[in-house]
């Protein structure tokens, strides 16, 4: 990559990332870990703890550990599958909701249900998945990205008629930067053959005025699949949505603020992590308006208005 990196170690790291370089950041990674000496912190937040010191997964069980979003573990259980070709066993730890859905892989792992306690398993050694890349040593080059690798049933739509276009615009609390307000959405309901399904679930699906979209999500993430995969396209601000519509191989357009997190890279309008993903990236920060507009003329394109 051109330019000089940041001093700080966890500034280089993200540059490494988003720059691509990923086998030099698992390098500055070796670094940590060694430093680390296996240690854990357990007074962090738990999506914050490390949890691989960095023994050889090969031949032995692993237990991997599902610490941080749902849509963290949709993206990261497709390393699964290389895990599983070179340990002993492999137990997948994870979120409850998600279970259902994770079942749908082909093979899917021994799944267990994630909770506060101690698991239910004997294993020789774990790792957190969003790990799996380091002790894996994923490159953009070598990054499973064949998809669907979730296999969830389909099930028609009703007879709504229209492109269909599933929408979620609200992202977690915690990064409010990758929230688009709705009302600079609006003009995708007025796209001539354009129906709008609303994929938004929690406080942000309150926004949504009553003749906007039909509401086509669900808290069950294997129901939203299902509806999913019935989309024709599936629009997102950088949440779970976007992750899962990905892992199912749908048609996506992924709304980007400009400081996005390093797994979008830079420089680039699509992802190595979804095939079938297409990003529309701020040009200048909290400015949604011309990535929103770009996309909206990109539909109409799409849907023959």
């Amino acid at each position: 990559m051109s330019g000089a990196l940041p001093e700080d170690p966890g500034a280089r790291w993200m540059a490494l990332m988003r720059g691509g370089e990923w086998s030099e950041a698992w390098a500055q990674s070796d670094v940590a870990l060694a430093a680390r000496r296996g240690a854990r912190d357990a007074t962090l937040p738990r999506h914050l703890q490390p949890v691989w010191d960095g023994t050889p997964l090969a031949g032995r069980r692993v237990l991997v550990r599902c610490y941080h979003g749902l849509g963290d573990t949709i993206q990261f259980i497709r390393l699964v599958p290389a895990l599983q070709a070179i340990a002993r066993e492999v137990m997948v730890w994870a979120q409850p909701a998600l279970i259902p859905l994770l079942a749908t892989m082909r093979p899917a792992p021994r799944l267990l249900p994630l909770h506060d306690g101690t698991p239910e398993a004997e294993y020789d050694t774990d790792i957190e998945i969003m790990e799996l890349a380091h002790a894996l040593r994923i490159t953009p080059a070598t990054l499973p990205a064949r998809v669907p690798y979730l296999h969830p049933p389909l099930r028609p739509l009703a007879p709504e008629g229209g492109f269909s276009v599933g929408l979620a615009w609200r992202a977690g609390e915690w990064d409010p930067r990758r929230s688009v307000p709705l009302p600079l959405l609006r003009p995708l309901a007025e796209i001539p053959g354009v129906t709008l399904h609303i994929l938004q679930r929690g406080a942000g699906l309150a926004e949504r005025p009553e003749s906007f979209g039909i509401v086509s999500g669900s808290d069950d993430p294997l129901e939203t699949a299902i509806r999913m995969r019935a989309l024709d396209l599936v629009v997102s601000v950088d949440s779970m949505p976007a992750h899962l519509a990905g892992a199912l191989g749908a048609p996506t357009w992924l709304l980007l603020a400009r400081k996005a997190d390093w797994r979008w890279m830079e420089g680039r309008d699509d992802s190595p992590w979804y095939p079938t993903m297409r990003l529309f990236r701020q040009v200048r920060s909290d400015a949604w308006e011309e990535p929103v507009a770009r996309l909206v003329l990109a539909l109409k394109e799409l849907a023959g208005a």
